[in-house]
């Protein structure tokens, strides 16, 4: 069995990470923990650089953590000012014991007005979606995109498509 080392206590990630390691390699078994580790970056990264940078680190500070794992993945979700409104986002970092490393980078939507002023105000997503569609801690549960489709996209689909595409490298290694 394959140990993932997930840089998040957040268990819609850690699940995020599983499903997609799972579908990639679906002749091989794998336990998934989750170790908090830092990011180095704002608690809401409001660029695609600074959000790279923090799944990057959370890869690194994970691995000093619970250096005993095959692969360490790191899931960071941002903020960037775009054309027509505010884009959300993350980033996936992957990196195995042997030291290859995969990155992929979810697909982006527009939030509405009114989570983007609360934004802007100092909130963070979370905190916005949840004042916004009146819940609590909804970024364990299926977060600003789940509520925005009406769970057609759950967080953890989300994740779990940018992390496949993480894997690209590990999937075919004699390209990478």
């Amino acid at each position: 069995m394959k140990k993932i080392v997930v840089a998040s206590l957040n268990p819609v990630k850690i699940a995020a990470a599983k499903a997609g390691f799972i579908r990639m390699f679906p002749d091989e078994s794998f336990q998934a923990v989750g170790v908090s580790a830092k990011s180095g970056v704002s608690d809401q990264p409001m660029s695609e650089a600074q959000t790279l940078t923090g799944a990057e680190n959370r890869v690194k500070n994970a691995a000093k953590i619970e250096p005993e794992a095959d692969y360490w993945i790191g899931m960071e979700g941002g903020l960037e000012a775009a054309a027509g409104g505010m884009e959300s986002f993350a980033w996936i970092v992957v990196k195995s014991k042997s030291g290859v490393l995969g990155k992929s980078r979810t697909c982006s939507f527009t939030l509405p007005e009114a989570m983007a002023k609360l934004i802007s105000q100092g909130k963070e997503l979370g905190e916005a979606d949840d004042i916004v569609f009146g819940q609590t801690n909804s970024k364990q549960a299926n977060g600003t995109i789940g509520n925005l489709t009406g769970n057609v996209i759950t967080r953890t689909s989300y994740y779990e498509q940018a992390v496949i595409s993480a894997l690209i490298p590990f999937k075919n290694p004699r390209l990478y």
